[in-house]
């Protein structure tokens, strides 16, 4: 089924916007990236505001050609267009983000409750995309007797005709119960460009990647605190192995062959692998967002028992 031009002119906008985009940009030393050596961070050379933590300054400091700390304001005080121009990528998404995590951390008193929030924020202004998403995977279990039975009709038939045939009645199983597969993708497209946005938000603001949630450091990596001897870093792997899985598994329809569905799982398994390396305060987005798209298909299913239609 062909893409429609909705989706067309959302491929060409997000890709048009990275293209114009800035960027991270990790500091490097001799072609390495340089870390942060109590939390195993790659450190950020275009960071928006001025570090407070001892240890992270001391490095930044060794490199005062690549970044003026004395420059930098405060994080706390930190503008939604703090440093200079970087593109239209950067300016209209990474720093207000970047802003609002900390705007929203000045008030609760802490940055990783503060990307919680911004995630759940986002997640419910993105709800009618997301929710159309979750949509299409009940609408297509619906359709599955009707689908199965055009299947069954033409499972031997390869000429061009009963190809047709079968494309046109498929068309109209889909269009009797407003199924559209393309939309289908939406929040897809939309999740590469917020994780990214993310990402950034958070490696450009030492505030969040210093301060700690619980007993979790936010800018610390799964890996670093385990190798460190931190292994209630290790909790956060599972967990987050756990909640993509279930948010996998209730976003898939019963019209989804083994292929997909195997792809499904190997896609689990590289966020996880993903979550190894990414820092804590990311992962914690991750979570925060699978765990609204769960409770929001699980309100999708009860909404279908109790109405009988989604």
């Amino acid at each position: 089924m062909k893409i429609n031009k909705k989706i067309k002119l959302m491929l060409i906008l997000i890709i048009s916007v990275l293209f114009l985009s800035g960027c991270t940009k990790t500091m490097e030393d001799d072609g390495k990236a340089v870390k942060n050596p109590e939390t195993g961070q790659n450190l950020t050379q275009n960071i928006l505001c001025r570090p407070t933590d001892e240890e992270t300054i001391k490095v930044y400091e060794k490199y005062p050609d690549k970044v003026n700390l004395e420059k930098l304001p405060e994080c706390k005080t930190m503008k939604f267009n703090a440093g200079k121009d970087e593109g239209l990528w950067t300016n209209v998404f990474v720093k207000p983000l970047a802003w609002l995590i900390i705007t929203i951390g000045n008030f609760v008193k802490n940055y990783g409750l503060s990307v919680i929030i911004t995630s759940l924020l986002i997640r419910l202004v993105a709800f009618p995309v997301t929710r159309k998403t979750a949509m299409q995977s009940e609408l297509l279990n619906q359709a599955k007797p009707e689908l199965d039975r055009i299947e069954k009709k033409y499972e031997n038939k390869t000429d061009q005709e009963s190809m047709f045939k079968k494309t046109q009645e498929i068309s109209m199983v889909y269009k009797k119960y407003n199924i559209s597969p393309a939309s289908g993708c939406l929040y897809a497209f939309l999740q590469l460009p917020l994780f990214i946005a993310f990402l950034e938000a958070i490696n450009r603001v030492p505030a969040i990647f210093e301060d700690k949630m619980w007993i979790f450091k936010l800018g610390t990596t799964p890996w670093t605190g385990i190798q460190n001897g931190n292994f209630q870093y290790l909790a956060i792997i599972v967990v987050l192995g756990l909640i993509t899985y279930f948010s996998f598994k209730l976003n898939v329809s019963t019209v989804q062959n083994d292929q997909t569905k195997m792809m499904n799982r190997t896609m689990v398994i590289m966020i996880v692998v993903m979550s190894i390396f990414m820092t804590t305060a990311l992962d914690i987005y991750w979570l925060t967002s699978n765990l609204f798209t769960i409770g929001q298909n699980l309100l999708i299913k009860r909404s279908k028992k109790v109405n009988g239609k989604v």
